[in-house]
């Protein structure tokens, strides 16, 4: 295949090619020919003077494997240099020589393989910006699937996805806002677009202001008066005006959908249904059709309403965090929104108010209830050079802050972009519905089809018979209960868990976490504080506690080692001697001048180096390093004055959680350790633990994964979420605990922990299970519904409102009881 190199200028430098290249030259100029591969058509030489490169929009390109035949056919095209196309922003970059090729011309080309192409102008390219809007009315997942299509089919939109479960849609567009709002519009929905670092708005209001549930109840009001008027004996000129009336009200809303989808060749429901009552209307059914559009009608308001409560599950979180701030700025003290609060800044917070941004106290003291970020029931202490957290109260005390994030940045921010993305995330089960609906719908269409025509071309039937029953399994084919089944659980579980500080960053962990049959815990910063603190004193000589520990710190208090800060802290207000000359013995210890002596801290090993023979406390030593302690030991180069032992206290309610989680069912908890086995005995024995590996690097730590996978099945490993991440990604689902305000841990981990409790571990195991016995129950209920009815329909039991009625009530009741994992237990 031939290259079009653009012409080289007569002085261009010219080097010699590659034997294999393709351009059929053995000289080509430096500055046009670089050929990476003789084979590949994309890539051609670099732009020279004739060469230009320039971004084309391409329209309706809706596979990756059409995006790469269109690359490789541009590519092929006389004149075009180099070919990159984005997928994901439906973008085309073409380098070409402008001698051979007009930008025209490729448009054209790109049009011939069935899609759109525009250029876009280097000079005064329009950015690609990317917005998120709040959608109200999204009642099903089909729909939403419709509304993406309807959305991405726009001009100037590179990207769209609707997520069913937040009711967001996020849009990559260069096109004007206005034309995605009024294309919602069209559809059917509400939407209003939210602005970064602003109170996200509202888009639910009101149940009965609502067009559509005010549209539904003066469609009963009809259809109740024609009905009652039917009854008692009046005739077709005055029922069926009011029948069909009740129908255009109550059908309205759904007809306007289902046309619009029908214009993007979309199959949906809401076409379904539409069909269903014009066809009962053509065959004189005006009471039936009427009660189908009505009962429809209804059932999509109800529905509506359940979805729109449990969205708003989530939503309240933001809600909590206040829209202005109190902020001291040159001395002068103003409120402001949010939104204009900067870094740095000094926000001020009085009792019982909420903290409005992330930030670190400056002055003040107080408790601060920080159930909305981390779940604990009881408020914390805080004090000078201390996080708190937007959307959190202030019981008492004034608080002066530095704010440290803007309020778009802020954990309560990232919290709840984190959630919605968590449930826009398919789980298992839920892939499973679509599969199954995928083949489902159009087999029951068929079906449909079938029944109203065979019998009658075939067997000689009465038409109108065999259509009404066509009509019914039309009905019956909308999959609306069993495509809503899994995410609106998956939703509120997802939403429970949030309430609660815990974080799950989709349903398939949500799922995975219910299969857990043994756990792995990191040690320091899990099932200890990881913040080491000296836990006995043991002066000798006829020194005091007192003493012994003046003397220690004030030769540690010019180390950094995490032992040294924790003997410095216990000493508090005591009064030190300063200290000169000072050393870090590495491996052993530390030495410095207090009060004219040379004093030593440190470990056996340097005493023993120092002549002091320390074998006589040896025992001593052993016995704390068997509960998990380090001892240091302090002397001169003389004598020993005493030891003392410091330790990473275990957190509170270890136990506790351990034998939650053996009651969940788990059959192996472990613990591993970069630790020494001494230490480690300890803590496994303090906790109750199965098994302790110990003496671990981090690789290791991925190797005892992996083996507790092998032996005991699905795994899941706890620790902070920085320093494990081997071991957490080798596990089945790996959990970081602890992560209020750490954005790493927050983005790594599958789910995350926002307080250190531990006993969180088996509320989320048994959330997972009920979520997945809810799941079930919901996909059961709604196939089982399908097939009796269908079965029914065969047989000439049930009516064309009966249908409806089934198919309304099962999308509700699955709703209903997905909204039970809302409800927090124990």
């Amino acid at each position: 295949m031939a290259h079009n190199h653009p012409s080289p200028e007569s002085d261009a430098e010219k080097t010699p090619c590659r034997d294999d290249c393709c351009c059929g030259s053995r000289e080509q100029p430096a500055a046009t020919c670089d050929c990476g591969s003789g084979d590949d058509p994309h890539w051609r030489a670099g732009p020279g003077p004739a060469a230009l490169t320039e971004t084309f929009t391409v329209d309706g390109l809706d596979c990756a494997d059409c995006a790469a035949t269109l690359e490789k056919s541009i590519g092929r095209l006389n004149g075009v240099i180099g070919v990159d196309i984005n997928f994901a922003a439906a973008m085309m970059r073409v380098t070409y020589d402008r001698a051979q090729i007009r930008p025209e011309e490729i448009e054209r080309a790109v049009g011939g393989f069935g899609y759109r192409a525009a250029l876009v102008s280097a000079a005064g390219r329009p950015e690609v910006r990317r917005s998120v809007f709040r959608l109200s009315g999204l009642d099903c997942a089909d729909c939403a699937a419709n509304l993406e299509r309807r959305v991405g089919a726009l001009l100037g939109v590179c990207s769209v996805q609707v997520n069913f479960a937040a009711g967001t849609m996020t849009v990559e567009h260069t096109a004007p806002v206005a034309g995605i709002l009024k294309t919602v519009e069209q559809a059917g929905y509400k939407a209003e677009r939210e602005e970064a670092g602003r109170h996200r708005p509202d888009v639910t209001s009101a149940w009965w202001t609502h067009r559509r549930t005010q549209a539904t109840i003066v469609s009963g009001i009809v259809l109740a008066a024609a009905g009652t008027l039917d009854l008692l004996g009046f005739g077709d000129p005055v029922v069926i005006p009011l029948y069909a009336a009740a129908a255009i009200v109550g059908g309205y809303s759904t007809a306007k959908r289902g046309l619009y989808g029908l214009r993007s060749l979309t199959f949906d429901m809401n076409l379904l249904m539409t069909v269903a009552v014009i066809g009962a209307a053509a065959i004189g059914e005006w009471s039936e059709g009427a009660t189908v559009a009505f009962l429809f009608s209804l059932g999509n308001a109800l529905q509506t309403y359940t979805m729109d409560r449990t969205r708003q599950s989530i939503r309240t979180l933001m809600d909590l965090a206040p829209p202005d701030a109190l902020v001291r700025r040159n001395g002068v003290e103003q409120r402001l929104p949010v939104e204009e609060v900067a870094v740095g800044d000094l926000i001020i917070v009085r009792p019982g108010e909420r903290i409005a941004m992330d930030g670190t106290v400056r002055s003040g003291a107080s408790a601060v209830n920080q159930a909305t970020i981390t779940g604990e029931s009881l408020p914390v202490e805080k004090a000078v050079g201390d996080t708190v957290y937007a959307g959190t109260v202030n019981e008492h005390g004034v608080l002066e802050i530095e704010v440290t994030r803007v309020a778009a940045d802020s954990t309560l921010a990232k919290i709840m972009h984190l959630v919605e993305e968590a449930q826009a995330q398919k789980a298992p089960s839920q892939q499973f519905v679509d599969l199954f609906a995928r083949y489902y719908t159009p087999a029951v269409l068929l079906a449909a089809a079938g029944t109203m025509v065979v019998p009658w071309l075939l067997f000689g039937q009465d038409f109108a018979t065999w259509f009404y029953t066509g009509l019914v399994l039309l009905v019956i084919s909308c999959p609306c209960a069993l495509v809503i089944s899994t995410p609106v659980s998956i939703v509120s579980a997802i939403g429970n868990a949030s309430h609660s500080g815990v974080l799950i960053k989709g349903g398939a962990y949500l799922e995975q976490m219910g299969t857990i049959q043994a756990v792995a815990f990191d040690k320091t910063g899990t099932l200890t504080h990881g913040r080491p603190v000296v836990t006995d004193i043991l002066p000798l000589g006829g020194r005091t506690e007192r003493d012994l520990l003046a003397v220690a710190a004030a030769v540690e208090k010019r180390s950094e080692h995490p032992l040294a800060m924790a003997v410095v802290e216990r000493a508090g207000d005591l009064p030190l001697q300063p200290a000169t000359n000072f050393k870090a013995l590495v491996g052993r210890g530390v030495r410095a001048d207090v009060d004219g002596q040379t004093v030593y801290v440190g470990n056996l090993r340097l005493f023993e180096e120092l002549g002091l023979n320390p074998a006589q406390y040896e025992a001593t030593v052993t016995g704390f390093e068997e509960e998990g302690k380090t001892v240091m030991l302090v002397g001169s180069g003389s004598a020993i004055s005493g030891m003392i032992a410091v330790a990473d206290t275990l957190r509170s309610g270890g136990r506790d959680a351990v034998s939650a989680l053996r009651r969940a069912g788990v059959k192996q908890i472990a613990m591993l350790t970069g630790d020494n086995r001494r230490v480690a005995g300890f803590i496994g024995k303090s906790l109750g633990l199965d098994a302790c590996y110990s003496d671990l690097l981090p690789q290791e730590k991925v190797a005892a994964v992996q083996e507790m996978t092998r032996e005991f099945g699905p795994v899941a490993m706890v620790g902070d979420g920085v320093n494990d991440a081997p071991a957490l990604a080798a596990a089945s689902v790996g959990i970081a605990m602890g992560v209020a305000g750490s954005d790493t841990a927050l983005e790594t981990a599958d789910i995350a922990l926002m307080s250190d409790d531990l006993g969180k571990l088996a509320y989320v195991i048994d959330l997972s299970r009920r979520t997945v016995a809810v799941v079930k129950q919901n996909i059961g209920f709604a196939i089982l519904v399908k097939l009796v009815f269908v079965a029914l329909t065969v047989l000439g039991f049930v009516d064309l409102w009966l249908a409806v009625l089934a198919d309304t009530g099962s999308s509700l009741l699955v709703t209903v009881n997905g909204m039970r994992l809302m409800q927090k237990t124990g």
